[in-house]
């Protein structure tokens, strides 16, 4: 037996989970000393400068003073559902940031329909837009100072979180990865438990330092913060007996999983009759609520456009009856929710071809089919209005992951892992992968982990953002031809 190394020195057991928790009351505090401040500032602004000027429905100033007591408690209870005190997982900034914007403009807008119904329609929009705005920019900025003070300090090896790995594999690899990659969260790696490779085996500076068996020794001699279980799948006979050696030294301990391409980032698990059950994927489409609420946003949607669109489609449809043969509307088959074969519309863009011919041929740059007229709205996406009329009748929806034809979908499956999971939702006339450039002959492996992202993550926000992009990036793509 070799000495056990004494990894770390005088850090106290805990002090970092410690410090997270009074992090959180911290900034709490500190957004409410913000949200008042920025709203004294925005009322003197707005009523008091002259800027804006002066509005003979001006209200008392105690009705504005009062509406402290409501704005306060509920921006925070907003900052919260939106997960902006999130201690569950580690945040880049730029999500920290984009959750803050959604807290404070949902928070606002519920402001403003609190008012409505209390019929108290004097009260100014101009000085509840200066507030918002200005607590957003406050918050951010206070944020980003105090990253940047806490990455003076862990530059300087204070308030680091301690960790060891139990396990070599590739989830070992990519978690060092991600700590090295990433700095400013503060985590350090002090060592791997293996037993596949020798003592003193390194990996971007991170030595193995023992095996399995010496787990109990090394916290009995060091203090460390947390575990961090990254061992090989056929290790995992050892799973039970290294969770109970990390619960008996009391250690915060966290399981990374070895088979990250079978389960999805997000799995969730369920109680089946006290038997808890993990779901490989979890799809939030997949229950009745989520889904028939975006059923409801694609009928609105897609009959708002379809009134919105139909001059457009009008000068189409006559532009192709006057310049090719053939018919205006073309109808492909396409596999969609539930491996079902649909009928997907589109303004015809090519001369009309042998079906025979056209069923396994891709699409690609300078196609010798594509008539003029078809270059226009393919590069357009004009082509694809008439999928709105799939959209209404519930084979399509506005967002999802875009359908193929039957011979690729037969293809890709068996070359893809995972492809066919993308019919386990409605697809779409746009997707995250499309916003993102992906269209016409480019990578279906990337395409797929695009739509993959999106099937686990969606939610409704997350179908606007993509519809909001499809406006400025979608309808015009160097990859759609």
């Amino acid at each position: 037996m070799y000495d056990i190394v004494v990894l770390v020195g005088s850090l106290p057991k805990g002090f970092i989970i410690e410090h997270r928790r009074y992090y959180n009351y911290l900034m709490t505090v500190l957004d409410a000393l913000i949200i008042v401040g920025s709203y004294l500032l925005a009322y003197v602004l707005r009523f008091k400068t002259g800027l804006f000027g002066v509005s003979q429905w001006a209200l008392a100033r105690y009705i504005y003073m009062r509406e402290l007591a409501v704005i306060v408690p509920g921006f925070l209870v907003f900052h919260y559902l939106f997960h902006v005190y999130s201690q569950v997982k580690i945040q880049r900034k730029r999500t920290i940031f984009i959750h803050l914007m959604q807290a404070n403009a949902v928070a606002v807008m519920t402001e403003i329909l609190y008012l409505y119904l209390r019929k108290e329609n004097n009260f100014s929009r101009t000085f509840l837009f200066l507030f918002v705005m200005i607590a957003y920019f406050c918050e951010v900025a206070m944020r980003m100072i105090i990253a940047k003070i806490e990455e003076r300090l862990r530059a300087n090896g204070t308030n680091l979180h301690y960790v060891i790995l139990v396990g070599y594999s590739h989830s070992a690899e990519q978690y060092i990865d991600r700590v090295i990659g990433n700095p400013g969260y503060g985590y350090h790696v002090r060592g791997i438990l293996s037993n596949d490779k020798p003592r003193g085996h390194e990996y971007r500076g991170v030595k193995v330092i023992g095996m399995f068996d010496d787990l109990d020794l090394i916290l009995k001699a060091n203090s460390v913060d947390e575990i961090a279980i990254t061992m090989d799948i056929k290790h995992y006979e050892n799973l039970g007996k290294i969770v109970s050696m990390c619960e008996k030294s009391g250690v915060h301990t966290k399981f990374v999983p070895d088979y990250g391409e079978i389960i999805s980032s997000k799995p969730y698990t369920e109680d089946m009759l006290g038997l808890p059950v993990i779901n490989i994927r979890h799809v939030p489409l997949s229950e009745a609520m989520n889904r028939n609420a975006k059923r409801v946003i694609d009928l609105i949607g897609g009959f708002v456009c379809i009134i919105l669109f139909s001059p457009v489609m009008l000068i189409t449809a006559l532009l192709i009856k006057l310049t090719s043969k053939g018919p205006v509307i073309y109808a492909q088959e396409r596999i969609g929710y539930q491996n079902r074969p649909f009928k997907m519309l589109k303004f015809r863009s090519m001369v009309v071809q042998d079906p025979g011919e056209e069923v396994a041929k891709w699409t690609t740059k300078d196609d010798p089919r594509v008539t003029g007229i078809g270059k226009f709205i393919r590069r357009t996406s004009i082509d694809e209005l008439p999928q709105l009329f799939n959209v209404m009748k519930g084979q399509m929806s506005l967002v999802g992951p875009r359908p193929e034809r039957p011979y690729f979908v037969d293809k890709f499956k068996e070359e893809i892992p995972r492809y066919m999971i993308k019919h386990q939702v409605r697809p779409g006339m746009t997707g995250w992968a499309q916003v993102n450039g992906l269209r016409g002959d480019t990578s279906i492996r990337k395409r797929i982990d695009y739509d993959l992202y999106y099937i686990e993550n969606w939610t409704m926000a997350f179908d606007f953002k993509i519809m909001f992009y499809t406006v400025f990036r979608g309808f015009l793509n160097k990859n759609a031809y």
